[in-house]
């Protein structure tokens, strides 16, 4: 029996451009071989002469031939799409209203069409922001100043929390009788949750709508009852954008005022995009099969289903599909590496391994275990092949960037490993210097800057060297979500302790008390990152707005539990929703679509 490693020949014309050697790697069986790098059988390959570790990971959930099966049908639908989107083009041109333009807006990007209409959303919004609330005639009215201060920040715009002022009390706090104001109450919750440090007025309106809000469970009307509870479990400024425009999808139809040719043209492009989005996924789910990474190393999470939702999560919009693709091998290949340090590999190979990709050379692989050999070089193969393909299309070499943030990704991995071989219990301020980094954020970030199509200016690769805060803190809030939803099972199972237990150690306070902590250091954490949405950016705002949906996939992957490594429940309903299921449409709907203009 002999195992293959290798690309397609077109691939090894990469040396002589980037100075790197894709590698072809064979193993057979035999009695040149040492007995634990002898291939048995496919689900034996993994095993090694010495007791391991197991974690018990489950198979994945999703069969490869469902995968492949996975065809909509609506990516073709264009005639009635246009019709439908020009019809929309021209609501939000000629609504001249200053409250129905920003109900408007808010709509089209709730319900997640907000990337096709981007000139007239910020056309829009710039001639909002040039008006003061008094001119607008909102002055007095909460529901409205709250949802125009929103809007304006979620587009990077620096407008004062003393917006609210008018609505204060001389006590510091918002005046009582706002807690009737149940619509207004809802809007000032969102707004306040795009503070930045030191915004007193925003943090006293996030704890007194907070409080008020919870209280009218139960005394108000079905619809709104829906919105407060999705509202309370998690804000809108953190919510996943796609899944979010799923829910709106539903919701809409039971608003006020609700536009029908606006739901339809949702339905039509939710139905759209899912199809790009299935496209990219039989895709990927070739490339992991053809790979066999995940049955040689049986020990790891087959997880490219859940992989791919992290991608979609992160660039869901149709151009995007190229970007998916890799930030769907990069997940992957996180997810098995992630396990080769926390499940399986002793100490001494794991140093080995992380000065393999360090070097990031093939000739490393010789000290490697068999395993390990096949983990790095599907990592060394596939990370070529994408610089590979970057340098081709935008003649531009990213293998310097690439290994980099790999090799500083295993170095972090090492560092917990080490800790939890010598039982070492760091202070939660060490564990967060070299947590952020393990959380994985900043490979599948520099994967998605560097492979989204966009132009790269020079100031922005500097910067990309130097860690810079939109990619630290979503990295950051990406580790502190997992350790909420991770942390007892990963301490029953013996690894490092997590930003929990250090806590805990640090202060001498209980797991409750821990968990509160670290939800406020994430609500502080979001704080920081406001401030990193607008134009003094040197990135471009399409890699500012993954970076912002990469800390809210975190969000919607762990706030029911470790939703990528057991996604049976919460995970697999949105994967359903999200990548199998269209919504179904009214076909007579577009036929009737010129009649708003």
């Amino acid at each position: 029996m002999a195992l293959y490693f290798s690309l397609p020949s077109v691939y090894f014309s990469l040396p002589c451009l980037l100075h790197r050697p894709l590698v072809a790697f064979r193993v057979m069986n035999g009695p040149h071989f040492p007995k634990h790098l002898q291939c048995l059988a496919s689900d034996q390959v993994h095993v090694l002469t010495d007791q391991r570790r197991s974690a018990n990971y489950t198979p994945s959930i999703w069969d490869y031939d469902f995968i492949q099966s996975l065809s909509s049908g609506y990516e073709g639908a264009m005639h009635a799409r246009q019709e439908l989107e020009e019809a929309v083009r021209c609501l939000l041109q000629e609504t001249s209203e200053p409250l129905d333009q920003l109900e408007l807006i808010d709509a089209v990007q709730r319900l997640g069409l907000g990337y096709l209409f981007e000139v007239e959303i910020k056309g829009a919004l710039k001639a909002l922001s040039s008006i003061s609330n008094k001119d607008l005639r909102i002055e007095e009215d909460l529901y409205s100043t709250a949802l125009r201060f929103r809007l304006l920040r979620q587009h990077g715009y620096q407008v004062s929390e003393d917006v609210f002022d008018s609505f204060m009390d001389g006590m510091g706090t918002f005046k009582a009788c706002l807690s009737q104001e149940t619509k207004g109450m809802l809007s000032l919750y969102e707004a306040s949750h795009l503070s930045i440090e030191g915004e007193t007025i925003l943090d006293e309106a996030k704890s007194f709508t907070s409080r008020h809000l919870q209280g009218l469970k139960g005394k108000v009307g079905l619809h709104l009852e829906r919105r407060l509870d999705h509202a309370l479990k998690l804000p809108l400024h953190w919510r996943m954008p796609r899944s979010e425009a799923r829910w709106a999808i539903d919701t809409y139809k039971g608003e006020v005022g609700m536009n029908p040719i606006l739901l339809e043209l949702a339905k039509l492009d939710f139905n759209r995009v899912q199809a790009k989005h299935q496209r990219n996924l039989r895709k990927m789910s070739r490339w992991w099969r053809d790979l066999g990474l995940g049955e040689t190393l049986s020990f790891s999470r087959d997880r490219l289903m859940e992989c791919f939702y992290w991608a979609q999560g992160v660039a869901f919009e149709p151009q995007f599909g190229h970007c998916r693709e890799v930030l769907t091998k990069a997940a992957q290949l996180i997810t098995t590496i992630d396990d080769v340090y926390d499940v399986y590999g002793s100490l001494d190979e794991l140093e080995l391994f992380t000065e393999a990709v360090d070097k990031w050379d093939a000739k490393a692989v010789d000290q490697l275990p068999y395993y390990m050999k096949m983990c790095f070089l599907a990592l060394y193969n596939t990370t070529n092949q994408i610089a590979y393909e970057a340098l081709k299309d935008q003649d531009l070499d990213i293998i310097p960037y690439l290994s980099k943030v790999w090799a500083d990704f295993c170095k972090a991995m090492l560092v917990e490993a080490t800790w939890c071989n010598q039982r070492y219990q760091p202070t939660l301020a060490e564990y967060l210097n070299n947590g952020w980094i393990s959380s994985s954020g900043a490979v599948l970030l520099v994967h998605g800057f560097l492979n989204a199509n966009q132009t790269i200016k020079k100031e922005a690769l500097e910067c990309l060297e130097n860690d810079p805060n939109i990619i630290r803190w979503p990295a950051m809030i990406l580790r502190l979500c997992n350790d909420l939803a991770t942390s007892k099972v990963e301490l029953e199972r013996g690894d490092v302790p997590t930003s929990i237990q250090c806590y805990m150690n640090d202060a001498n306070v209980s797991e409750r008390v821990a968990h509160e902590h670290i939800k406020g250091l994430i609500a502080d954490i979001w704080k920081k990152m406001n401030e990193e949405c607008g134009p003094q950016s040197p990135f471009p705002e399409p890699f500012v707005n993954m970076a912002f949906d990469l800390a809210r996939m975190a969000h919607c992957i762990y706030l029911y539990g470790d939703g990528h490594s057991n996604p049976d429940g919460d995970t697999k309903e949105r994967i359903m929703s999200l990548l199998v299921e269209p919504i179904p449409l009214n076909a007579r709907l577009a036929h009737t679509s010129k009649s708003i203009c």
